[in-house]
């Protein structure tokens, strides 16, 4: 690649806001064919590169050379037009429109075309989708495919309006593990066209595959460029915390062996079947498998949002009937959602009002007035407890990195004392510095006796944070391993291989 014609060569490139240094100092070059990652924990400057380069904002100082010409002052439209695309992680589809019209649309309003000639559209369609070699029907609405193939769409979108550097945020947070692997092989066929793609990921394994080369950026500055070939994942995330990050193996100390959660033959038509666990005190037990296994759905009816068909649910002894999340609540359980931003969060209010919300009856008056005083303390506790970055406790929690997001909510339910905290994929899309602090903070819940649930498909997050795991496989309990199983030095490998098989037994 050291022949390789640049498409993007930025020197020197500094970006400030009020009060704050986004970019300092910071040069990256990407070449033609190039698979570049972009690392670095959330709010390093990362997406404030991307959008300068994509012409989103103008940098404060530096120089920008896009195909060798000067773009330092350039526009969304000029940076489209030098053919560089960014697919974000919302994807920007019309989900209203076709197959087709999501990707000939922005083709043909650049070039001035109507947007009524369907055989244009289709052919443009049909050809970008050949390009990366899937089939997917053009008249199908996007609100009916996968978001893998979802993500398809929107290279294909790219592809048709030329594209030479493509910007990939975060495209694999949702995927499965097939799903991930056909990504990574679109991604390689794109290198072998020419086309730079610079990948933007948490999950470090996929960066250790795909690339070829790595840019590390930690609180603003480049920390350096490396080829991927030189690089481990505990020395990428060395240089991306500045520290050295250890997943430490949870072990169970508590000796009441008492069932804090039990669950009996429990059901739900099209969601579980038959499921049968239980939770002690100090346990974190861990429910993993493929995507559609029926993890949240049964997540959810132990948090009054799913009812299940048949079954029963003990808490402490007592059989509880969980018909709302507020019986959930008063019985002890909390649940942080699968989806924070859509389930979790008021993301229009304040750190201060998302973490009252699991105990407003506490922090009510005798007039009926929320004490503001009271909720002001809890969020000012909260963010010392759990490190949260944010300027005060009135901080809007949209405006905040996901990794804050998801610390606040846990802050939300530990400030509830639960007796039962159940977390649904509790680091997904969060950088590996916030994710290693979360782990402690689940562990130390268990270690002062709260009873645990993570739900995960990152095997990694599974064996560092439970000391019992159940497999699920198309709503039904394929496997659990023991405390004294997941000491096993080949655990991991026995539990992946579980997992990516499917079968139904272990």
């Amino acid at each position: 690649m050291t022949n390789a014609k640049n498409i993007v060569v930025a020197e020197h490139i500094c970006k400030s806001y009020v009060g704050v240094q986004a970019l300092d100092d910071v040069s990256i070059t990407i070449k033609e064919g190039e698979i570049k990652c972009l690392a670095g924990e959330n709010g390093c400057g990362k997406s404030t590169f991307v959008k300068i380069i994509a012409g989103v904002e103008e940098c404060t100082s530096g120089t920008i050379q896009i195909n060798g010409k000067d773009c330092t002052k350039h526009s969304t439209k000029q940076a489209i037009d030098e053919g560089i695309q960014v697919i974000f992680q919302d994807l920007s589809l019309f989900h209203e429109m076709s197959v087709a019209d999501n990707i000939a649309m922005n083709k043909l309003i650049k070039e001035g075309k109507p947007l009524t000639n369907k055989k244009e559209i289709r052919k443009i369609a049909e050809d970008t989708l050949h390009l990366i070699g899937v089939d997917i029907p053009l008249d199908a609405g996007i609100q009916e495919l996968s978001i893998a193939n979802r993500q398809l769409i929107a290279i294909c979108r790219a592809l048709a309006l030329d594209a030479k550097l493509l910007f990939m945020d975060e495209p694999t947070t949702a995927l499965t593990k097939n799903e991930v692997d056909r990504l990574l092989e679109i991604v390689l066929g794109l290198k072998a066209r020419g086309i730079a793609v610079v990948f933007i990921s948490h999950k470090l394994d996929e960066v250790m595959r795909i690339a070829d080369s790595i840019t590390v950026i930690r609180d603003g500055h480049k920390i350096g460029d490396f080829e991927a070939s030189e690089m481990d994942a505990q020395k990428l995330a060395y240089y991306m915390t500045g520290r050295e990050v250890v997943y430490q193996q949870y072990k169970r100390q508590n000796t009441d062996d008492s069932k804090l959660l039990e669950v009996k033959n429990l059901t739900k038509t099209g969601n579980y079947k038959d499921v049968s666990l239980d939770v002690r005190k100090g346990d974190i037990l861990g429910l993993t498998g493929l995507l559609g296994a029926g993890r949240t759905e049964l997540a959810l009816s132990l948090f009054g949002l799913n009812k299940p068909d048949s079954g029963e649910i003990y808490i402490e002894g007592q059989k509880a009937a969980i018909n709302s999340p507020q019986d959930a609540i008063d019985l002890g359980i909390g649940l942080v959602p699968e989806e924070r931003a859509v389930q979790g969060l008021f993301l229009s209010k304040s750190i201060r009002e998302n973490v009252a919300a699991a105990i407003l009856k506490r922090l009510t008056g005798f007039l009926g007035n929320i004490d503001t005083d009271k909720s002001r303390k809890l969020a000012k506790d909260a963010i010392d407890q759990f490190r949260i970055k944010v300027y005060n406790e009135d901080t809007v929690i949209n405006t905040l990195s996901g990794g804050n997001q998801q610390k606040a909510l846990i802050a939300r339910w530990a400030a509830s004392h639960p007796k039962l905290f159940i977390l649904d994929t509790p680091t997904v899309g969060i950088d590996i510095g916030s994710k290693s602090e979360i782990y402690e903070y689940i562990q130390k819940f268990a270690r002062d006796g709260i009873g645990v649930i993570i739900i995960s498909d990152e095997v990694e997050e599974i064996v560092s944070n439970c000391n019992r795991v159940i497999v699920m496989f198309d709503g039904e309990v394929v496997k659990e391993y023991s405390e004294e199983e997941m000491m096993a030095p080949d655990i991991r490998e026995k539990i992946n291989q579980l997992v990516e098989s499917g079968r139904k037994n272990g």
